[in-house]
């Protein structure tokens, strides 16, 4: 069987670090779910994969960025108010996430690129809190899996 990429590696450490983090704040985490989250699911820290970019070429390795988004989803249940509920969750995701940047040596450094807010109110109040991260990672140019 073929080692997972570095790419999936980082993924599974970005997931494994945030489940204790959700779990402490009554939440539940998910990978790039196929539907969406329910009431019932919420809150929760959502993990999405976006885009990936080669930054560097030198001789046999790439240098790699993958851009990952780390949603916090809250609905409101008073008297909590879901935009203070998703941000801590997001504030507690963020802390766990730089505290190692290295991602356990799978990474050479992260770095967060932005954020975003949404509120909805069509089904009662349900709030989204979304931050972009930057991971740069290194591998051979010919097998992802090997990292360089």
């Amino acid at each position: 069987m073929a080692a997972n990429s570095i790419r999936e590696r980082i993924l599974q450490t970005l997931v494994a670090r945030l489940t204790p983090v959700a779990t402490d704040q009554a939440a539940t985490v998910w990978r790039t779910p196929s539907v969406s989250i329910t009431r019932d699911q919420c809150p929760s820290l959502v993990v999405f994969p976006e885009t990936e970019s080669l930054a560097d070429r030198a001789n046999d390795r790439v240098t790699r960025e993958l851009t990952v988004r780390i949603t916090a989803l809250a609905r409101a249940v008073p008297p909590d108010v879901a935009e203070t509920q998703a941000d801590a969750l997001l504030c507690a995701a963020h802390a766990a996430l730089m505290s190692d940047v290295n991602l356990g040596g799978l990474a050479l450094g992260v770095r967060e690129v932005e954020s975003e807010w949404e509120v909805d109110d069509a089904d009662g109040v349900a709030a989204s809190t979304s931050a972009r991260y930057q991971i740069t990672y290194r591998t051979l140019i010919a097998d992802i899996s090997i990292q360089a």
